[in-house]
């Protein structure tokens, strides 16, 4: 029997313009509501199906329904995130990102050279200077030879690199990877899009583990997947409002061990948000908010009839797929 699932009338769908095209769109959707426990989004991307986008609802619902673990931290350090930009736009968003001394840099863009990636990475090193932390992030568009390739250019324009994120698919690869370079490994889509996250693990396949909590089943399901993991935790966003963001905050801030800056900083990524005061960063941290933020700038951010139906649908799909 299907779970139960929000009153359509009781539910924002939100369509919020990017600043610059990320991860191939240009608008960020999504729906918000509110639980027992506060506000709660469900946003997985729209190339994802709906088995996929039936775990992102299985979160949103369980964190909506409970409340979120204790901090034992006031603020999570974060990064900047760098879209697959030229030199001089990659510098600017290092400038204007609330002070961060990290800097997660996209490359592997598909239409893009490495040319573009060395160039952009060395834009962000002379924007943050020598004491800061670049990690790149591939998101699998590798094989195992352009991976080694790739990497030896980029750590040379960064003046090192703090990890690369997912420089290949298989976790197989992504061993073969770690074994063959000095730059670290961090494990993403491995993680929370396998059938088995703690392969990664297992077959000693990457120094880090990325932890994204919508996609992961909400703050629960993260918390009992981190008790499992023995390698350091990154807590990375799924470029939701600080409706979604609030959640990933509060979820790194209760780890016991933080030992990277996290990649949350991505409200700044959206030219709007749906709640009043956003979760971004100042000082290079996010404060942990004392409640959930709520979606009180609903109006502004509506999305318009056709697209709230087309999440009105895909919400019902995911549901039926959940027992």
């Amino acid at each position: 029997m299907p779970v139960r699932l929000p009153d359509p009338d009781d539910v924002i769908v939100y369509s919020i313009p990017m600043r610059t095209r990320f991860r191939g769109i240009t608008e960020r959707e999504g729906v918000l509501w509110r639980g027992a426990a506060g506000w709660t989004e469900f946003s997985p991307f729209l190339d994802y199906d709906d088995e996929v986008a039936s775990r992102w609802l299985s979160g949103a619902l369980a964190d909506a329904a409970a409340p979120y673990p204790a901090p034992v931290r006031d603020a999570v350090p974060v990064n900047c995130t760098v879209p697959a930009v030229g030199p001089d736009r990659a510098a600017e968003i290092v400038r204007d990102s609330g002070g961060c001394r990290t800097a997660k840099v996209k490359v592997a863009e598909p239409g893009q050279s490495l040319t573009d990636d060395c160039d952009r990475v060395a834009a962000v090193r002379d924007a943050l200077g020598a004491d800061g932390k670049i990690r790149v992030d591939a998101n699998a568009h590798w094989d195992v030879e352009q991976a080694i390739d790739a990497l030896a250019k980029i750590d040379a324009a960064a003046g090192g690199l703090e990890y690369a994120e997912q420089p290949c698919p298989t976790v197989d690869d992504l061993a073969a990877v770690r074994r063959r370079t000095h730059v670290p490994i961090a494990a993403d889509e491995s993680i929370r899009r396998a059938e088995d996250p703690l392969l990664v693990q297992r077959k000693e396949a990457a120094d880090v583990a990325v932890v994204k909590v919508q996609p992961l089943g909400g703050v629960q399901a993260a918390w009992e997947l981190a008790a499992q993991l023995e390698l350091p935790l990154v807590v990375s966003s799924a470029l939701e409002t600080s409706v979604g963001i609030a959640a990933s905050v509060t979820f790194a801030a209760a780890l016991p061990e933080l030992p990277y800056a996290c990649g949350l900083n991505t409200v700044r990524l959206l030219t709007d948000d749906a709640t009043t005061r956003s979760l971004v960063a100042h000082n290079g941290q996010i404060a942990v908010p004392a409640a959930r933020p709520d979606a009180d700038r609903a109006a502004a951010v509506a999305a318009d009839d056709a697209t709230r139906q087309r999440w009105l649908d895909r919400l019902q799909r995911a549901g039926e797929l959940l027992k």
